[in-house]
């Protein structure tokens, strides 16, 4: 059986080599392409038209009508068969008429399924309600596990947490891919799977402590055993959710894609948190204590 605690610079030493990946996109992002992440139209303002087209249509052609406007860098993303999604600056709507003109025209008669229309002062706004978001949902855990458990527990998880949001987020600035609204709700989601993977472990490690047998044991076997009599548990679960966000990765359709990548990267990492992050940093934790 391995010994989690014993390996446990082993763990912190993968974690932060992926955080210093994470770190190395957010500076070559910044410095490369002018921004640490690539936000989209809910965070900076801007346009989203939805079309539907009366026959399948390859995004190339709608991209060469929207070079004709200076629109060529816009997002455009397919939705369906004949459903294009894009994602671009604020135009006019007098602008969006000739285009729409210039896609019926050139490519294939279309239909606006939705267009929406976002500022920069709302943009912000969002921007500054999902930060809140994350403090006040950091803020609940930490109460939720002080009250549980002890905070030295609540202060692992959180820590681990974090670990999981910063290399999620690294890994989808990497890929460049687009941070919006449903990036929060993503982050958020994994944040409240990784907490809860991690409490069965809490669980069993203080049920664990209360044992007589157990009782003459360092605290750190004690939690090494406390994970193992969890992992079929925490593995089970995250193959479970795992397979059903990579189905829903490839079948859920491009609006839901970015939503599955994130969930995909951030339920891996959670599963791999809760049992190689947050444990032994409890455990480091509590020697620190011992040594005073």
């Amino acid at each position: 059986m391995l010994d989690v605690i014993k390996n446990t610079r082993v763990w912190f030493l993968f974690s932060a080599a992926l955080i210093a990946l994470a770190i190395f996109a957010f500076c070559f992002n910044a410095f490369v392409r002018g921004n640490v992440l690539n936000f989209g139209i809910d965070f900076t303002g801007g346009t989203l038209l939805n079309l539907r087209f009366e026959r399948p249509v390859d995004i190339g052609e709608v991209r060469s009508v929207l070079d004709e406007f200076k629109l060529g860098e816009s997002v455009i993303q397919k939705s369906g068969d004949s459903d294009i999604l894009i994602r671009t600056v604020p135009i006019e709507g007098e602008t969006r008429a000739n285009i729409m003109s210039a896609l019926n025209t050139k490519v294939a008669t279309s239909e606006i399924l939705e267009a929406d229309i976002i500022g920069p002062t709302i943009g912000k706004e969002l921007a500054t309600q999902a930060i809140w978001a994350l403090i006040i949902a950091s803020i609940g855990i930490i109460i939720y596990v002080s009250f549980r458990f002890e905070f030295k527990f609540a202060a692992s998880a959180l820590l681990a947490l974090y670990h999981d949001a910063l290399i999620t987020t690294g890994l989808i600035a990497l890929f460049w891919q687009t941070v919006d609204v449903g990036f929060v709700a993503a982050i958020l989601t994994i944040m409240g799977y990784s907490i809860n993977d991690t409490i069965v472990i809490y669980d069993r490690i203080r049920e664990n402590l209360k044992k007589p047998a157990y009782a003459k044991k360092k605290f750190s076997e004690i939690v090494n055993i406390s994970i193992w009599e969890t992992m079929a548990r925490s593995i089970n679960t995250v193959l479970t959710v795992i397979t059903m966000v990579i189905l829903l990765l490839f079948f859920g359709g491009e609006p839901l894609r970015n939503f599955s990548l994130t969930l995909l990267i951030g339920f891996s990492f959670g599963a791999y948190s809760s049992i190689f992050i947050a444990p032994p940093l409890l455990v480091l934790w509590m020697k620190r204590e011992g040594k005073k």
